[in-house]
């Protein structure tokens, strides 16, 4: 009977406390060598994360200074795009006007309208060249590298205009001295009959 009490004490020791909380042995078991190592790999993935990190940083800085120098070299191909331009004007009104000028086909009153119409495409390709020395010297006028390379742009286009206006009127003033000239020969010439 003994031995059945205490089997029933037991029993009823049992019941009890799986009844009131049923639970594992309490602590988990970890593996320690696959947890050193996920900490490592942890560890590696950060300083490569802070690596790529500053690559990119790196990179946009460079990219920024690729496209710095970009837009000089932009500057400067319109800079000398427009040095160009400007020594045409001046080899067409030193050349073209001294021998339009010099023809006896031109009038008296033209050579001042001439002059003039000559003059005024020179001042303002003057006016041109002040500007975009004024652009690219002064700091007065806050702007972006890009924003030059587009007002130079702007200036070579009205540089390449006044270029074609200067050639065009060139060429209008040729043939008028030309049909003058052959004017002149059909009036003049002497008939034999």
């Amino acid at each position: 009977m003994r031995h059945t009490i205490r089997n029933l004490m037991l029993s009823a020791l049992f019941v009890v406390l799986i009844g009131s909380k049923a639970s594992a042995q309490g602590m988990p078991v970890y593996d320690n060598t696959n947890f050193i190592s996920f900490v490592k790999s942890l560890l590696e993935s950060g300083k490569q994360t802070a690596n790529l990190m500053k690559t990119l940083k790196f990179l946009k800085t460079q990219k920024e200074n690729i496209d710095k120098v970009n837009n000089v070299i932009k500057q400067l191909q319109a800079v000398r795009e427009l040095a160009r331009n400007n020594q045409r004007l001046f080899d067409v009104v030193q050349d073209d006007l001294r021998e339009i000028l010099n023809s006896p086909f031109i009038k008296p009153n033209e050579v001042t309208r001439i002059s003039d119409s000559f003059d005024a495409i020179l001042q303002n390709s003057m006016a041109g060249m002040e500007y975009i020395d004024q652009i690219l010297s002064s700091d007065n006028l806050k702007m972006t590298d890009a924003e030059r390379a587009e007002v130079l742009k702007e200036k070579e286009l009205e540089s390449k205009e006044m270029v074609a206006e200067i050639e065009a009127k060139t060429r209008r003033y040729r043939e008028i001295i030309q049909f003058r000239e052959m004017q002149y020969k059909i009036n003049n010439r002497e008939t034999d009959y």
